[in-house]
């Protein structure tokens, strides 16, 4: 890759939508494979897969590696592998709207979380593109609620999201992105084997779910992963946080698209929403790339 895509802001900012855009297209994969397999023992033979292939790819990328680069790795992997955890726990409380919604509370809490542990300041135009998505995921989402266990249990896992990606902000420019990567991965693999082996850790039951696996695991996990972190490089995080709301819009737009669902003023106006909290942080881009 040229050097100068290589920092490219500009592909950084498509990088991470193209990101959401496969999220969000295999929402309804992970739905229908889920409902035949444990929801944590998909994600432990999914993370185990990804950090297999990716470290078959390049066996020798750990070699080198110091306490620092370790360190940070697992640390990036355990707080990706809690909001992981929460979540999951949190869906037997709560519906998958709901949590959904709760999850994308991410976004502001990125913000929020950034002042708290390093001091970061937050301009206007990030509070309306914050607000903004925020309300757009809540269109998306909601048809109504109460906040009890299980969207306790969400709720944790918003802020390890928000803590996740002032993490990869912080230290993936510092980094080399590959082992980084897959440290991260691995970690999350082993937690969630480890919370998944007191019942046995089924595996998939047929071909297709085992083709719902391989695909996550490459594309949706080991690719995604690695693009995430390359474009943290690049943009803060609170930035990438609005960016990865695009998440929802992609996953309603396929369920239309693929899963018959009807596209309604709700699902419209929140998608207008989120694009226009795009296009809002786009107005002061100097105070969102890193230089």
């Amino acid at each position: 890759m040229p050097q100068n895509l290589k920092s490219s802001s500009a592909l950084a900012l498509a990088s991470l939508v193209g990101v959401t855009a496969v999220w969000g297209a295999t929402f309804i994969v992970v739905q229908n494979a889920i409902s035949r397999m444990p929801v944590m023992d998909f994600l432990a033979v999914r993370f185990t897969l990804a950090a297999i292939v990716m470290f078959l790819i390049k066996p020798k990328c750990l070699r080198g590696i110091n306490r620092l680069e370790l360190r940070r790795g697992l640390v990036a992997g355990i707080l990706l592998g809690a909001s992981y955890i929460f979540q999951t726990f949190g869906l037997k409380y709560t519906s998958a709207a709901v949590s959904g919604f709760i999850t994308g509370m991410s976004v502001v809490l990125t913000p929020i979380v950034a002042w708290i542990f390093l001091r970061h300041k937050t301009n206007f135009n990030t509070w309306i593109a914050v607000s903004l998505a925020f309300v757009g995921i809540a269109l998306l989402s909601l048809k109504g609620w109460q906040f009890g266990f299980g969207e306790l249990l969400t709720l944790g896992c918003a802020v390890f999201v928000a803590l996740h990606i002032i993490a990869l902000g912080e230290w993936s420019s510092q980094q080399n992105i590959y082992p980084f990567t897959l440290i991260q991965i691995a970690t999350v693999s082993v937690i969630c084997l480890a919370a998944a082996a007191p019942e046995g850790i089924a595996l998939p039951p047929d071909g297709k779910v085992w083709g719902a696996i391989g695909l996550t695991a490459i594309l949706a996990t080991a690719v995604a992963f690695l693009v995430q972190v390359w474009a943290q490089t690049l943009v803060s995080p609170t930035r990438a946080a609005v960016v990865l709301t695009m998440e929802p819009v992609f996953a309603g737009l396929f369920a239309v698209l693929i899963g018959n669902e009807q596209l309604t003023i709700r699902i419209i106006t929140g998608a207008v929403l989120i694009l226009s909290a795009m296009f809002i942080i786009q107005l002061r881009p100097k105070l969102w790339f890193k230089h």
